[in-house]
């Protein structure tokens, strides 16, 4: 059986004992009929006085929870009390489950503690906040979340993560391909949501591979102010059979991006271009994040949501 006491903290040393045992008793970690250690072997095994452990005992046993036998020590009883099934129980058997998980996967009390004083103490998260360097990309991408979520959508550079305020009452959302060097830079503490993304390169070749070859003389635009859309656009439909000349690259971030796409027969873009086209522009939109990543975030927006809805009036 393990303990963690704080002799430093305002509950009783007793108090602790009692409650941990519950616990270990309530997350099976302590089973039914199994020896528990003796009083004076308590005390020495956690240095705390043997009166102390005898107390903690012999209200454990009065509630239900322990047996004492004679000749043979203290075991667990083999039926629970019937106040095991209180709210209060079942709020200590859910913490003390999360405790023995955490335990299990090697993570520090510290650590946990630290979880539970952000959760319990922070208002419910009001915006999703997209950590991303390249400008471009974080624009393509808020834009995409702002048109499935319902939470407000902010951005910054992982650069900008240690502006004073820029977390607050905010869920950190990263790409794949930059989630482990962004988690370095966050609070031990926080959490971050990794987006998932649909492969730029599949999803492209198949889409033009419907409009094609039908279109294959075609002019076709491209257009995006993210870079690296524009080269694998462009790589993709010489591929599949465009000549290089039928295409016409626009980067959106440069001044007079529009002219000459009106005269296309189609301009793949992505999202956010596809709304600044001329007008008459038919667009083969690139959609950056999948459906199951949208999934994930509207589950948790309405997990926030079931919250805060059942949060007393009080602490709204």
């Amino acid at each position: 059986m393990r303990l963690w006491l704080n002799r430093s903290g305002d509950v009783s040393l007793r108090e602790q004992l009692i409650t941990q045992v519950i616990l270990g008793i309530l997350t099976t970690e302590i089973r039914p009929d199994e020896k528990l250690p003796s009083t004076r072997e308590l005390a020495r095994r956690f240095g705390i006085h043997p009166n102390t452990a005898s107390a903690a005992f012999r209200e454990l046993e009065r509630d239900g929870w322990l047996e004492f036998r004679h000749g043979s020590g203290v075991f667990v009883s083999k039926t629970r009390p019937a106040a095991a099934r209180t709210p209060e129980m079942a709020i200590d058997q859910l913490i003390g489950e999360l405790a023995t998980r955490a335990h299990k996967l090697g993570l520090s009390d510290s650590l946990l503690r630290a979880r539970l004083r952000r959760w319990l103490s922070f208002e419910p998260p009001a915006r999703w906040l997209l950590i991303e360097p390249d400008d471009a990309l974080r624009a393509i991408v808020m834009h995409e979340m702002q048109g499935n979520l319902a939470l407000p959508v902010t951005g910054c550079a992982p650069g900008d993560c240690g502006a004073i305020g820029i977390l607050d009452r905010a869920i950190p959302v990263v790409l794949p391909s930059k989630a482990e060097a962004v988690r370095r830079l966050l609070p031990a503490d926080g959490g971050l949501t990794v987006l998932q993304v649909s492969p730029v390169t599949n999803l492209l070749q198949a889409k033009l591979q419907r409009y094609l070859p039908e279109h294959s003389s075609d002019l076709v635009g491209i257009a995006s102010a993210w870079q690296e859309f524009l080269r694998i656009a462009q790589t993709l439909l010489v591929a599949v059979g465009l000549r290089p000349e039928c295409l016409l690259v626009r980067d959106t971030a440069r001044p007079g991006w529009k002219r000459g796409l009106e005269a296309t027969s189609g301009v793949v873009c992505d999202g956010l271009t596809a709304q600044q086209l001329p007008k008459g522009c038919f667009a083969l939109v690139f959609q950056l994040l999948n459906e199951t990543s949208f999934m994930q975030l509207r589950a948790l927006e309405a997990a926030l949501s079931a919250g805060a809805a059942a949060a007393p009036a009080s602490q709204t």
